[in-house]
């Protein structure tokens, strides 16, 4: 439930200044540039959300950023080739095009973050042969 909580913040937040961005500059920037800048700013808001109320994680922030910014980084290929087949094949507006590839690709970031992102290893409980704790051998 955390993380539908935050990833509706994010993608309201992701979309809201894509869309800002495109209402208010879209005339005189190509869309591709101005996905590139409230890509890049919504990953950082994202990373913070995430790492502090999704996964609740500690330490090793330098190291998930760039776990976290590789995934989006797939994301953001992705983007970059759907979203101009949609403007320009499809003909379909920029901001709708948009809305479609920012849900087509947020399950996939879960999936990816959860096991990779802020992945901590497994703490061995019960390991077959060893002692017990407590226990003579």
């Amino acid at each position: 439930m955390r993380f539908v909580a935050v990833g509706v913040v994010n993608s309201a937040f992701g979309f809201g200044l894509f869309a800002l961005l495109q209402l208010t500059l879209g005339h005189v920037v190509h869309y591709l540039v101005i996905l590139t800048v409230a890509q890049v700013v919504s990953i950082l808001e994202a990373y913070v959300l995430q790492r502090w109320l999704v996964f609740r994680v500690r330490g090793r922030w330098w190291r998930e950023l760039v776990r976290f910014s590789s995934v989006y980084a797939v994301s953001f290929a992705i983007n970059l080739v759907v979203l101009p087949l949609l403007v320009e094949v499809a003909h379909l507006p920029v901001l709708l095009s948009q809305a479609m590839v920012m849900v087509g690709t947020a399950l996939g970031s879960f999936v990816a973050h959860r096991s990779f992102t802020f992945r901590r290893p497994a703490v061995a409980t019960d390991v077959p042969g060893s002692p017990a704790p407590g226990g003579d051998s």
